[in-house]
């Protein structure tokens, strides 16, 4: 698990890095919750996510955005955050030119944040996002929504209700070519406890499986 150090739009940025052995792996990024709120690339469940799509052969980043641990500048209100996860996927790319597919993966802010980074980046393959923040930013933003993905959140949230969650994706699941595996976490709140996340993470790499697997045999049947 290299540490890295790559270049943002306010300074260096730090990072962890897994390169996969497989010629032309896939790729994830995976970003971390709010940095005014304690958030870093180091919390449970984006260190779950790290590590489940590491073992399921992709080429892996988690970074810590601005102003969070070694990484240089300060908190820019999301939107600098948003450039700086563009940063990281430009790393990813760099290293891995001929990646079969792109996937980003965020948990609370880091889910508002990879979901602005799929507007941005039409080459995006697939999402994760966990205890997206719909009732704090507006995600009006995905109109056309680029992806399909998996969208999971726990069913008693105490920051963000699980309604205004389900009213998103049923927003999304209505446009066209767009089906968001939409799961909710019984008995889980907005923090999830160590069993939680592992659950979390089994939905995680239930979801990109089945996905990968439609895909190759998509490729197979051309």
């Amino acid at each position: 698990m290299p540490e890295v150090m790559f270049a943002g739009p306010d300074g260096r940025l730090e990072g962890r890095y897994h390169h996969a052995k497989q010629p032309n792996a896939p790729v994830a990024l995976v970003l971390h919750p709010h940095p005014l709120h304690g958030g870093t690339m180091n919390n449970r469940v984006v260190h779950a996510l790290y590590s489940r799509f590491q073992d399921m052969g992709f080429s892996t980043l988690r970074f810590n955005f601005r102003g969070v641990g070694r990484s240089q500048g300060r908190y820019d209100g999301g939107i600098g955050e948003i450039s700086d996860a563009a940063a990281a996927l430009d790393f990813l790319q760099a290293v891995n030119p001929n990646a079969s597919m792109l996937w980003v993966a965020g948990y609370s802010f880091g889910a508002y944040v990879g979901m602005q980074l799929l507007m941005r980046r039409p080459e995006m393959g697939g999402f994760v996002s966990i205890a997206a923040p719909a009732s704090h930013y507006d995600f009006g933003f995905l109109a056309p929504c680029p992806c399909s993905g998996l969208m999971l959140h726990g069913a008693d949230d105490e920051l963000v209700p699980e309604a205004s969650v389900r009213k998103l994706v049923d927003k999304l699941n209505a446009q066209r070519g767009i089906c968001i595996d939409y799961r909710v976490e019984e008995g889980a709140g907005h923090v999830f406890t160590a069993e939680q996340t592992e659950r979390v993470a089994n939905a995680a790499e239930d979801h990109v499986r089945t996905v990968l697997n439609r895909t190759r045999m998509a490729m197979a049947a051309d």
